[in-house]
């Protein structure tokens, strides 16, 4: 871990180049461009693309506040394509929404300012096609941060009743460092590969410095997920960052990376910093190649 901190600390950063500070980021890729998005600001969401991964420009804002639903909290945006039009799910007023743009980079809008309706408080959403079905997996806040999984209509606006159940929560061990009452385990991502579902999932709280990204695999997008004996498969003692942790999978070409946020140093939490590292398929689970570990800068800066 010292060696990859030292790593981390050693490179040379351009003189005209910032680092990204997307906490929960995600990377959506489209027609060879990818765009990057995640908790940045209080006002909406900004956006930055790239034609390789390594070059990242400033794009301005993707969905800005009183043009979608949503006050303040604006968390963990997500960015697919569905039918016509790109869509954006995120957090907002510790509730969950869903805007479209006619472009990957947005503008996001709602004609009608709305979020999916639920009984309890719902943040960190993932939205999932699969076999005519779309499943938006989401935390909710209940006796802690619990995923859950529900089917949505074809609208994208509201579960098809019934259908919502718990996914998983935290456990203990490297899930719940401090014990906490109120455990925490969030921001799930789900990918189908060789026909089995993996489910990746962050746990403590995200001041923790422990906080840390494990995965769970499932015959079924709804369960039951056996936890990886592995985990976590990203954490300070491979990253050498604390607070390793809340991202996205990406898929570009034959190579799978994980995007994820940092705390800014060891004295800070934030603003949080966004890093890009490789994964590799094992005996069934991903893992990480932490020789890949690139933290994101933008303007003419690279991944270094």
């Amino acid at each position: 871990m010292k060696f990859l901190l030292l790593l981390l600390l050693a490179t040379a950063q351009k003189k005209d180049s910032i680092p990204m500070l997307l906490a929960d980021p995600t990377i959506f890729t489209w027609k060879g461009t990818h765009y990057a998005f995640g908790t940045n600001r209080n006002d909406g969401f900004p956006v930055f693309v790239s034609k390789d991964l390594k070059h990242w420009a400033d794009s301005g804002m993707a969905l800005k506040k009183g043009e979608a639903f949503g006050e303040k909290g604006f968390w963990a945006p997500q960015v697919f394509h569905y039918g016509s039009k790109f869509y954006m799910a995120y957090t907002a007023n510790e509730e969950i929404a869903i805007a479209s743009s006619d472009h990957p980079a947005g503008p996001y809008k709602q004609q009608d300012l709305r979020s999916i309706a639920a009984d309890k408080k719902q943040i960190d959403p993932f939205v999932f096609f699969d076999e005519g079905k779309i499943y938006l997996y989401h935390v909710r806040l209940d006796s802690g941060n619990r995923i859950f999984v529900g089917e949505l209509n074809k609208e994208l606006n509201a579960f098809i009743p019934g259908t919502v159940q718990k996914c998983m929560q935290a456990g203990e061990g490297w899930e719940n460092t401090k014990n906490a009452p109120w455990p925490v385990m969030e921001g799930p991502t789900v990918i189908k590969k060789d026909k089995l579902y993996y489910l990746f999932y962050s746990c403590n709280d995200f001041r923790n410095i422990d906080y840390a990204v494990g995965v769970a695999v499932s015959s079924s997008p709804v369960g039951p997920w056996k936890r990886y004996e592995g985990n976590p498969i990203i954490s300070r003692k491979n990253t050498g960052a604390n607070g390793s942790g809340h991202g996205d999978v990406l898929h570009v070409g034959n190579k799978w990376y994980y995007v994820f946020h940092t705390h800014f140093d060891e004295q800070k939490v934030s603003p949080r910093k966004t890093y890009l590292v490789e994964m590799k398929w094992g005996k069934g689970f991903p893992e990480i190649i932490p020789a890949t570990i690139r933290a994101i800068y933008i303007a003419s800066g690279a991944i270094h």
